[in-house]
């Protein structure tokens, strides 16, 4: 019995040190405008088009390469150009972003880091990722706390 209830621990440990990757038919993110609700999947991100970011982080060593699909086009593709972006994580951690933001070489919603989807316990399965080393403009205090990881839900205020 003491071997039994020990191999069912291992099991149970075992299953919750996994990193666990969104399948392809989970809604990873919803976007609400309003009385519009827009739910996506990965393929949906991947389907409005994919922009890379090679960038360093203060959350990693060295270069990173992320690939999502720009913050830009996903609030193009849902009709949204002005307002207060509130975007929220997993735990219900939020954070505002302003649509100035919201521009051609700005931020994008990450879905892969180095080449592999990002697990929960890797700050996935999204993260907002900002062009750190384009420029010093995205190398503030006020950037970096805008870049949530674990995002789900994103809603216009």
């Amino acid at each position: 019995m003491k071997r039994l209830l020990a191999a069912v621990v291992a099991l149970f440990t075992l299953a919750f040190s996994l990193p666990v990757i969104a399948s392809e038919q989970d809604i990873l993110l919803t976007v609400r405008a309003g009385e519009d609700v827009h739910e996506f999947t990965i393929r949906d991100l991947r389907d409005l088009g994919e922009r890379e970011v090679v960038t360093s982080t203060i959350w990693s060593d060295g270069e990173q390469r992320f690939v999502g699909v720009s913050l830009d086009r996903l609030l193009s593709h849902v009709d949204v150009a002005e307002g207060t972006l509130e975007a929220a994580a997993v735990n219900d951690y939020a954070v505002e972003i302003p649509m100035s933001d919201v521009r051609a070489g700005g931020p994008i919603v990450a879905y892969m880091r180095n080449g592999e989807r990002m697990s929960l316990r890797d700050k996935g399965p999204l993260w907002i990722i900002y062009p750190y080393d384009s420029g010093a403009e995205f190398r503030t205090e006020e950037v970096y706390s805008r870049s949530i990881w674990q995002l789900n839900r994103i809603t216009v205020k």
